[in-house]
């Protein structure tokens, strides 16, 4: 197995890049105590490439993936082709997943998350670099400690601000 110390980002391409890129320069900036070792670093997939190349190129990023991070915005509920395969691969993969709500609710949004996550063990925090890395430090953690006690559904933190 390969060792694992990326953070996998899923996003709405056409929507929400914007969100991804700004967490790339949250990263880059030494202003901020925000640090992430991206999984898109490992290889490129081209949008160009058939489907099955793609995912391909993708599912070797999330076996090198600590965890999984969604960008869960207006649309993303909606996105079968690459975003639900993602999750679905992530569930498969065991990696703990990261909903991040774009609209900075702190918890499930159960108009917004996607179906195959609403129900799993996932945490749920607002966009902004402290809640996102609290996420990001704490939850991988977390998730193992509670997945050998055997919980299931939702979780969030409280008092987490964006």
């Amino acid at each position: 197995m390969a060792y694992r110390n990326k953070a996998y980002v899923c996003f709405d391409g056409d929507n929400d890049i914007r969100y991804y890129r700004l967490m790339k320069a949250w990263h880059e900036n030494e202003n901020f105590d925000f640090t992430f070792y991206d999984a898109h670093d490992l290889m490129q997939a081209r949008d160009s490439s058939p489907e099955e190349t793609i995912k391909r190129s993708l599912r070797e990023r999330l076996k090198n993936s600590r965890e999984f991070i969604v960008l869960i915005g207006e649309n993303t509920k909606n996105l079968f082709k690459f975003v639900r395969w993602e999750m679905e691969v992530a569930l498969n993969l065991d990696i703990p997943i990261i909903g991040v709500n774009l609209n900075r609710k702190n918890g499930l949004d159960s108009d917004r998350c996607p179906a195959i996550i609403r129900d799993e063990l996932v945490v749920y925090v607002p966009y902004g670099v402290e809640s996102i890395n609290y996420a990001l430090r704490n939850w991988p953690d977390e998730y193992r400690r509670l997945k050998g006690q055997g919980a299931t559904g939702n979780r969030f933190y409280k008092n987490l601000g964006a």
